[in-house]
């Protein structure tokens, strides 16, 4: 094998790399960008019925809060409803029973049928109402756990609350004034207050796209498994549904073949696969169901046993994909290359269904991960934005910095030092020092980042409301304001005016060595800038590093910091011990781009962008290499020379300008908004990808406590490093990727609190972080003590 492809695959590559359906924009308790609408159910990111119930009665529950709604309620004529709500699924029904509770006038509207989704299960099917411990809100009760049990107690407790519904189709919901329009089928509209859209994932079956699909024998559905004794199966799709109807008819007498195109499976319920493999192992002989693993998937698969042949049996083709259907056999294209057809009787091709997005595109409401003419603009504006305020800050290299030409045109810096003359003549106050800072372009920009920094950190904790993300955001801010703005822009400067650095002897000396002088005199200005080195390890911050004469200081700490310090906090704490704990790049991520987590693109592509870092890291160490034999050989030498040009020579292709400005800077900041917070940090920073290779030897995971798993994918969601964190969880694996930054978003957000931080001890044991990320073990740990 090629060893870059050796390396890659060591490195990174050999992480799954699954991606994020695309769903509507949603916020706390449904809310969308479209003011009155929230959108609740699946379509919210969690796919169990008790977080649809509670999705739907805490919509209600937090419109009832709004004081404009309050203010409203009840006003503008018979022809407005305080709410509509779209959809009579558990969600829609949730809320309904919430707004009749609460007074609220109201009407449910739906296209099909109540609780269509459930109507729609095969015959028996085992549903899913953990965790059970759960207490959601809303009046809504779950207490069976079988199809028809499950549905027969829903629409009776939708009888007993006195919930009606209309049968009716919306085509689009609008915001109107002070009241949302919902427009109907027929083009009638009616009017509401607030409206809440619980439809679930209504839309269109995805297609195999292949010759025969249209055949009778091909469905999207499978309502009686029993109906298939001693048929040829194929079930083609690797998620629940897929592996609960492979279960079923095999079980109840058919001969299945599951075939799915991905080489494991990444997205179904721990229990489903267990019992795929069961099956698959002993595939002639009946399922045993004594002592089963799982009550869940045996109460209804012990049903079906009892009336039907024993003589099923299921076979597992990974990798797979469907070529072609003919009336009586089905081709298959297998991982290696091969195709073999079989025989059979029926196809059912489970691979989901398409969020209605179209719906949601037509009322207004974003997509995630959709573009438009207008985003695309925005974007580009902000970018420009950024690489206006990047050369003003950086003023590098010089016959380029915005800050010279506006110098030169008298518009920079203001004149601010001139005009407070008359207060600053005390050149030992504080006051002059601050005032001086004024003219410097590096004091307004540290200012703004840490103002940023502090704004949004709290925010992000009166958010997330964690001792983790609380104590986490709390050193982030600490580590940005006081080492990279209060200590070089005013306590160093404001130390040296004073006569503070004027000594003589060893301590003269370790000064002169970390902040020289300009003009190389005794009590003027030193380059207290480089104070950022003591947060900014190399190669993040190689200005202390890549100088024409070396600086033996910097260089040993810039060493001890790269090579011994963060090897060792990676080694026992995970790469985001530094990322996400001291890095000044990961304070704005955790702060400014805490609300950006869900934009992060995923899937194998993505992750070869990746290395984009590798590349950046190569070129610090090539500039490093001809720096050291500069300053070997002289300063007039080829190395050096050929340093000057690789470091900040060569217009746009110089380390400085393409790695520092332009890609930490120009596009790590201009694409927040569009990409996450993260995608310097995870693609392009030498830094993090030095620190990857440290993480590959860590003994920092993420545990998942694998029967909590409900195969959500929330946690890969709000990854913004992209990292397929499910399917490390579905499969009770310890998460390895390199990439993580000990964030929390993941461990926060998790429903059913199913992910822990923490590491192996010296015996290979796991030991839990003692500090608590995830809401759902904090209030687990509260109940026991």
């Amino acid at each position: 094998m090629n060893p870059l492809v050796s390396y890659a695959r060591w490195l990174h590559l050999r992480w799954p790399a699954g991606t994020v359906e695309r769903l509507p924009e949603v916020g706390e308790d449904g809310l969308t960008s479209v003011k009155g609408i929230r959108v609740v159910g699946d379509l919210s990111g969690i796919p169990l019925l008790k977080f649809s119930a509670d999705t739907g009665a805490r919509a209600v529950q937090a419109i009832l809060k709004e004081p404009d709604f309050a203010s409203q309620r009840g006003k503008g004529g018979d022809d407005i409803v305080d709410l509509e709500i779209i959809g009579s699924g558990v969600s829609g029904i949730s809320a309904a029973m919430e707004a009749k509770k609460a007074g609220l006038s109201y009407r449910i509207y739906e296209a099909a049928e109540p609780f269509s989704t459930i109507v729609n299960f095969p015959k028996a099917k085992p549903i899913y109402t953990y965790p059970t411990e759960m207490q959601h809100a809303g009046e809504v009760k779950f207490t069976t756990n079988v199809k028809e049990a499950l549905l027969a107690e829903l629409e009776a407790q939708r009888v007993a609350a006195g919930i009606e519904i209309t049968k009716d189709r919306i085509d689009r919901v609008a915001r109107s004034g002070d009241h949302i329009q919902v427009e109907h089928a027929d083009k009638s509209i009616t009017k509401a207050r607030r409206v809440i859209i619980a439809i679930g994932r209504s839309g269109n079956y995805r297609k195999l796209g292949v010759p025969g699909e249209t055949l009778d024998k091909v469905s999207n559905r499978l309502y009686d498994p029993k109906e298939q004794v001693g048929k040829n199966i194929l079930v083609v799709g690797g998620g629940d549904s897929a592996l609960e109807s492979a279960i079923a008819c095999a079980i109840c007498g058919a001969h299945v073949t599951l075939s799915y195109r991905a080489k494991e499976f990444a997205r179904a319920k721990p229990e489903n696969i267990e019992k795929v493999q069961q099956l698959e192992k002993d595939a002639t002989a009946p399922v045993s169901i004594d002592n089963p693993k799982s009550e869940r998937v045996n109460a209804a698969a012990s049903h079906a046993m009892r009336e039907a042949s024993p003589h099923g049996s299921l076979r597992v083709l990974l990798g797979s994909t469907v070529q072609q259907i003919t009336p009586d056999s089905v081709t298959l294209k297998k991982v290696d290359g091969a195709e073999e057809t079989i025989p059979n009787d029926a196809t059912f091709a489970m691979i989901g269904r398409e969020a209605p997005l179209d719906f949601f595109r037509r009322s207004g409401i974003p997509i995630r991960g959709d573009w438009s003419a207008l985003k695309v603009i925005a974007m580009l504006a902000f970018i420009a934005f950024c690489a206006v305020v990047y050369h003003f800050k950086s003023n590098h290299p010089q016959e380029w910095g915005l800050q010279q030409w506006l110098g030169e045109h008298g518009l920079f810096p203001f004149n601010v030092p001139d005009k407070f003359a008359a207060w600053t003549k005390d050149k030992s106050s504080l006051v002059y020092t601050i005032v001086q800072g004024l003219g410097n372009p590096a004091f307004y920009y540290t200012l703004a980042y840490c103002t940023v920094v502090v704004i949004f950190g709290i925010r992000r904790i009166q958010r997330r409301r964690t001792p983790y993300v609380t104590l986490q955001t709390t050193v982030l801010m600490i580590s940005q304001c006081l080492p990279l703005f209060i200590l070089p822009e005013i306590i160093l400067p404001w130390l040296g005016r004073n006569g503070a650095f004027s000594g003589e002897g060893w301590f003269r000396w370790v000064i002169d060595n970390l902040f020289e002088t300009y003009d190389g005199t005794v009590g003027v200005e030193r380059a207290y800038w480089r104070s950022y080195g003591f947060i900014l390890a190399w190669p993040l911050n190689v200005y202390n590093v890549f100088t024409e004469k070396p600086l033996w200081l910097w260089l040993a700490i810039s060493f001890v910091q790269t090579f011994v310090i963060i090897p060792l906090i990676i080694r026992r704490w995970g790469k985001g011990a530094y990322c996400g704990w001291i890095c000044s790049c990961g304070a704005m991520a955790e702060t400014l781009g805490d609300t950006h987590r869900s934009k992060m693109p995923h899937g194998p592509v993505w992750n070869r962008v990746n290395f984009i870092g590798q590349v950046a890291l190569l070129f610090a160490f090539v500039i490093l290499a001809f720096r050291i034999i500069g300053w070997i050989l002289g300063p007039e030498s080829w190395a050096s020379h050929l340093t000057h040009a690789l470091f900040e020579g060569i217009p746009f292709l110089n380390y400085g300008w393409s790695v520092d400005i332009f890609l930490g800077g120009i596009l790590g900041v201009g694409l927040y908004f569009w990409f996450s917070g993260r995608t310097w940090c995870r693609f392009a920073c030498p830094l993090a990808a030095l620190m990857h290779i440290y993480a590959r030897f860590s003994k920092f995971r993420i545990f998942p406590e694998k029967k909590k798993c409900i195969s959500c994918n929330v946690c890969t969601s709000v990854c913004h490093q992209g990292i397929d964190i499910m399917s490390f969880a579905n499969k009770g694996l310890p998460m390895e990727d390199p990439e993580c930054v000990r964030c929390s978003a993941c461990v926060q957000q998790c429903p059913t609190g199913v992910l822990s931080f923490g590491r192996y001890d010296a015996t290979g044991h796991p030991l839990l972080d003692k500090l608590l990320a995830s809401p759902v073990q904090i209030r687990e740990h509260s109940a026991k003590h």
